[in-house]
């Protein structure tokens, strides 16, 4: 079962007033098969600078974890508890589902992955792991993350529901992705 979010969107009247355009649920909300986890996509844009001038909602679309070209994502992320005996996923099929094709990165959990953006990670509420390639950094909500495109995963180790904002902004591939490349 998905939580919801509540969106509340402004924008601008015929006269050019500021008005609210929109309140309700965010409805690109889903259930990810692979890892369990509810993904709920609140805005993205597809250019920089954005184009606020559409009435049209941009989030009625699939996309994958990572922003468009040039763009930005604004996603709300439900992560439920580890599973006892550890996640039982297979890390292919997991980016997959995420829409994400980095090549072969190391898997120190099966839910390691990576995307070129900057994304600033908010945790609204519980606490969470992320592991990077050797080591891992706990935190908790209030904590805010800011990660440049470096491999990772997300792990809720206690046993409470951990809910994040995440905003990612499409950026040029970091040189550490090319060492050891031939």
């Amino acid at each position: 079962m998905t939580r919801q979010t509540r969106r509340v969107i402004t924008g601008h009247d015929a006269s050019g007033k500021a008005v609210v355009v929109a309140d309700g649920p965010a409805p690109n909300a889903k259930v990810r098969q692979v890892t369990g986890l509810t993904s709920t996509l609140v805005w993205v844009t597809d250019a920089t600078p954005a184009d606020i001038s559409s009435p049209a909602d941009p989030t009625m679309r699939e996309i994958g974890v990572a922003p468009p070209l040039g763009g930005s994502i604004l996603r709300i992320v439900d992560f439920p508890p580890e599973p006892k005996g550890g996640a039982g996923v297979d890390n292919t099929a997991m980016k997959k589902e995420m829409g994400l094709d980095h090549g072969n990165t190391p898997a120190r959990h099966p839910y390691m992955h990576r995307t070129k953006s900057i994304d600033y990670a908010l945790v609204l509420e519980g606490e969470i792991d992320m592991l990077l390639d050797d080591s891992e950094v706990h935190l908790k909500a209030g904590d805010v993350l800011i990660q440049l495109g470096t491999n990772h995963a997300w792990i809720n180790n206690s046993d409470k529901p951990c809910r994040i904002a995440f905003v990612l902004i499409d950026a040029k591939e970091p040189p550490a992705w090319k060492v050891g490349v031939e």
